[in-house]
């Protein structure tokens, strides 16, 4: 059994109340949850849902952590964002049925290897590269950053089909407060005034990424093909391996 599978078996399942949500975009769908006895995370981390039928039916699904490291007056609220997938079992409850004041069950937090905090990395530069809803994480960090008054210089590299699809647009468009020293490259593969259309490109790491000189911290995000890809991009360009961090899904279950 992996360290991760064993540190599931552990953990205890606690009940969470949905507070608040909010579309994303079109077809995802932002949820914040009030969890008063939550142990804490990181930024990169996730955590697992359980859903229970009325017939005692359950199905579980893990989901990554938008919320900094940050415990609201109230007790913790952990964002996550939940992509609709049209045939699924549990995504379009969450996305259409859950609502407010509606209980589930929480597991987590899960996973210590893909996380960011600003006591680790030595000051070194923060690479991002994001696929799709291999976002989350990765605004996870910032947050955390922000939440945390750091100053550690962010590039965040965030490929997607087209500009509807872009999830946390207004908070990376418009910088608040604590946002100085990070820089939000958006390409779509599908339409894009700057480049021509097609997957990201070694091209668009060189130009928008950190250079490997700089020995930046690499956190990769998103469907397996993506992240193979874009860590074979950056290990071309000069980056080591030791740097990069790579997370990935791919489909897990209807």
């Amino acid at each position: 059994m992996t360290s991760e599978l064993l540190g599931r078996a552990v953990l205890s399942w606690r009940v969470a109340e949905l507070v608040d949500s909010w579309p994303e975009t079109a077809s995802a769908r932002a949820l914040v949850l009030e969890v008063p006895d939550w142990p804490g995370h990181r930024a990169g981390q996730h955590v697992d849902l359980r859903l229970t039928g009325p017939d005692g039916y359950t199905t579980e699904r893990s989901y990554s952590l938008a919320s900094p490291a940050e415990r609201s007056p109230g007790g913790w609220r952990l964002q996550l964002v939940v992509q609709r997938v049209a045939d699924g079992e549990v995504s379009p409850y969450l996305t259409e049925v859950f609502a407010a004041g509606n209980l589930i069950e929480v597991r987590g937090p899960i996973g210590g290897w893909f996380v960011w905090s600003p006591r680790e990395g030595g000051g070194a530069p923060v690479l991002l590269v994001a696929g799709g809803s291999g976002i989350v994480p990765l605004m996870s960090m910032i947050r955390e950053r922000r939440f945390r008054h750091d100053r550690t210089p962010f590039r965040l590299v965030y490929s997607l089909r087209t500009q509807a699809d872009e999830l946390f647009a207004d908070e990376l468009n418009r910088p608040g407060s604590g946002d100085g020293g990070v820089e939000t490259f958006v390409l779509c593969t599908r339409e894009d005034s700057r480049r021509p259309a097609g997957r990201i490109t070694a091209a668009d790491l060189a130009a928008w990424g950190w250079p490997a000189d700089f020995a930046p911290r690499c956190f990769v995000c998103g469907p397996t093909g993506f992240v193979e890809e874009a860590a074979r991009l950056l290990l071309s360009l000069g980056h080591s391996p030791d740097d990069i961090k790579t997370e990935r899904f791919g489909p897990s279950g209807p």
